[in-house]
């Protein structure tokens, strides 16, 4: 069975930085792309940046020039830095890997889901 854990979010104020990390594990061949969601208070769930196969990224325009995603491909890790927070940064943030080659099929798999609450 494959899954996604992740870690490191938390309480911090405005101006603060965060680091997310997501690692997928189980029997994996490939991923083809890994990257975050997030669903504030009373929002839908919005694409915050991702990672493609071929080491290219995109974000959303409100985190462009803060967040900055990585990739750890050996160990189907990935990275979200986060820096110069804001309140409206506050949502439950979600990993994403989708295109995952597992043993039997192409599948795609989220994490549980982190907190990040950012104050003032």
């Amino acid at each position: 069975q494959v899954e996604l854990v992740e870690f490191g979010g938390g309480l911090v104020q405005a101006g603060g930085s965060l680091r997310l990390s997501c690692a997928a594990s189980g029997t994996i061949f490939n991923i083809n792309a890994m990257g975050w969601y997030r669903q504030g208070p009373g929002k839908e769930r919005e694409l915050v940046a991702v990672d493609s196969s071929d080491g290219s990224t995109s974000y959303a325009d409100s985190v462009k020039g803060r967040f900055t995603i990585s990739r750890d491909h050996a160990k189907n890790t990935v990275y979200l830095q986060m820096n110069s927070l804001k309140p409206e940064d506050t949502a439950v943030y979600y990993c994403n890997a989708e295109g995952v080659l597992t043993d039997t099929a192409y599948v795609e798999i989220w994490g549980q889901g982190t907190h990040v609450t950012v104050s003032s």
